[in-house]
Order: structure tokens, then sequence, then C-alpha cells
């Protein structure tokens, strides 16, 4: 099973295009744009500018006026799956590594429509049980999950043989793997196999200096849930994402992390270009965590008055709690209403000023 970015969720129709555009945006991957805008076809991004050039380019179109700025999609690396979990979409999250115990916390992404990974958690707790019916399990959960992303496994089991045969059918099925150093030490989860660029682990508490250069050599990103977690980790040097683990808003997490100015940029790319890399999303066509030419349409408009200079300062500490609208896969999944000009949220499949490529007539909205 693959696990490029490309897979998770379905298409629109690829004719679909639709213009937004707002003060700013921000793509975290290239400099921001003042008074920029974005052009979504389908559930693709197809182009990122200044809003006069991209009006001129698409007179017909009808542009979705945004207050604030315009971000990528947010994305929670670290979540326990859950029916009762609010719902991330409110909070700018387009994407999530979700945990989940059982198939039927494994459906709540697809329903939601987000993206990302949902990880089968595996906790078998001894290698006779395991072999009777454990990976016979497994296997059959992976093929029979109903979800329409991308699937990865939580190896979370104390049985080391385990541990390395699940690192086998991770790479036998091209799927992800997700780890807790708490139950676990990183030199353990190194000599079975589970670390790698295809892993990324949630810390609960400080690594020390040997474990974080082990993970920076095997390309396994790190994601964090508290201050206390960040120890060492905000000087650049290791690959992190944010996690939340009981739902809630990853950007307020971040804000929490923070204790030098030098952190805002390094936070902020966390919550959204390092959380792509942690499900391995970052790259290829329908990549995440960037608003970019060919990347999927996940984006977030957050109610927040930014320069090119302050952006990330801003959105990481003004911006929780005023996400005012998401987007996933250029569709919109939440909606703080009478929020944009022009714009209008009622029908999800549809987006003001959205044309059919070739209609002369723009459905502007009620």
């Amino acid at each position: 099973m693959s696990t490029r970015a490309g897979r998770v969720i379905g298409t629109r129709p690829r004719g679909i295009v639709s213009v937004h555009c707002a003060p700013l945006v921000l793509p975290v991957a290239s400099p921001p744009v003042r008074d920029g805008a974005i052009v979504v076809r389908g559930d693709r991004i197809v182009r990122v500018g200044p809003r006069a050039e991209i009006e001129a380019a698409h007179p017909l179109l009808t542009p979705v006026r945004w207050p604030g700025m315009i971000v990528p999609g947010l994305i929670d690396a670290h979540l326990r799956l859950d029916r009762a979990s609010a719902a991330p979409a409110v909070h700018g999250v387009t994407a999530v590594g979700g945990v989940a115990a059982d198939l039927d916390a494994a459906s709540t992404l697809g329903e939601a429509g987000l993206g990302g990974v949902t990880y089968l958690e595996t906790r078998c707790e001894d290698e006779d049980r395991w072999e009777d019916e454990g990976r016979d399990r497994l296997i059959t959960a992976i093929r029979e999950v109903d979800h329409p992303g991308v699937i990865g496994i939580a190896a979370h089991s104390p049985d080391p043989h385990v541990m390395e045969d699940l690192a086998v059918l991770s790479r036998t099925f091209g799927l992800r793997l997700h780890a807790e150093p708490g139950r676990h030490p990183i030199g353990f989860l190194d000599e079975v196999g589970v670390l790698g660029a295809g892993c990324h682990i949630a810390i609960s508490g400080p690594l020390d200096e040997a474990d974080r250069k082990l993970l920076e050599a095997r390309g396994t990103v790190i994601a964090i849930s508290s201050p206390f977690a960040a120890e060492g980790l905000l000087d650049g040097e290791s690959a992190i994402a944010v996690g939340t683990r009981t739902g809630g808003d990853p950007l307020s997490v971040a804000r929490a992390l923070s204790h030098a100015p030098g952190h805002d940029r390094l936070l902020v790319e966390a919550v959204t270009l390092g959380g792509a890399r942690a499900l391995g999303m970052a790259e290829g066509p329908g990549r995440l965590g960037s608003l970019d030419r060919g990347g999927r349409a996940d984006f977030a408009v957050f109610a927040v008055e930014a320069g090119e200079r302050d952006a990330y300062t801003l959105l990481l500490h003004e911006g929780p709690g005023r996400c005012v609208a998401t987007f996933v896969g250029g569709r919109p999944r939440w909606r703080l209403d009478e929020t944009a000009d022009g714009g209008d949220a009622d029908d999800a499949d549809d987006v003001g000023g959205a044309v059919n490529a070739g209609d002369a007539k723009s459905r502007r909205p009620a």
C-alpha cells in the first residue's frame, strides 16, 4: 500500500476552478504574499501569487475574499481517535496522524472528510498469541478497514519479537509506523527496526542528546505535545511536528512551546510542513503542509492581520481560536458564518466563485 500524499481523500471534478484571496497568503514553503490569492482546480492548488495577477488571469471568476490570512491546513501529528473527539476542522486541521484502537475508531477520519494517516494500534503482549492470531487479525484489519485514506501501524506492543515483526510488516505492505518512546526506549525501537524515515514518534517527555542524534540520523520526525517534551528540540536540528494527543487546537499547543521569538516560525512549520513530513506526505503530487502548485488544496483561514515580517509570530500567538474556514481537498469542511465576501459554504461541493473550465458564467453565491 502506498502512502503517497496523492492517495488521501477522493478527488473533486478536475474542471472546477475557484479563487480564494486574503490580505496575506502564507504558503510556508515560500515567502508570504501580501494581498495574495490561491487558485484551486478540483482538489489541487494550481497557482499561488499576488491577487491582482491572479484575478487578471481569471477574469470570469468571482473570488472568495477572506479576512486575515490563508495558510496551509494544520496537521495534528498525534491524536487518539475517538468518536467523542471535537471536530479538528474547527481549528484549521485538515489532516491527522490518528491512532485507532479498533476498526470503528479507524473510520472516523474518513467520515469527517479529513486526510492523514490512520494508525491501527497493535498492543499484543505475547509472541505466541501474536503468531496464533494477532498477525492475521492485523492483516485482515488493514485490508478491511472502512477508510479511504492511508493506513499505518501503531507499534505499541511490549514484546520485542512482535515489534520486530511489525516493522517487517510495515515494509512488506508499504505502511508507515507510529511509536511512542514512553513504551520503549529509543535504542530498543532502533534495534527492532522501527525507526527510520517511514516512522514518526510521539513523545511525552524529554529526550537525551544521544536519542535526539539517533532520531536525526534515522530521519524520524518527533511529534511534540507539551513544553516538557520539547526540551532540546527547538534548536532547528531535529525534525519536529505537533500533536494534541486528545484533540483540540494544535496551534495552541505549538504556542505553548514557544519561549523565544526565534521559535515562532519553527513552530508554525512544525504544525504544517513538519506534520506532513511526519505522515510521509510532504512530497509528491497532492502533498500537504504548504501552499504550492500541485499540492492538495488543504488550507485554513485565520482572522489574523499580519504583514510579511510578522506573519509567523502573529499566526502562532493570535491564531488559536480564530480560524474562520477550513478546506480539505478544495472542499469546505468547516466555516464560521459570514466571514467571506462573496463566499457561501451552504453546499460543501460548491465554492463561491467556482466555475467549470470553459464556462463563462461564474456562479456567485447567494
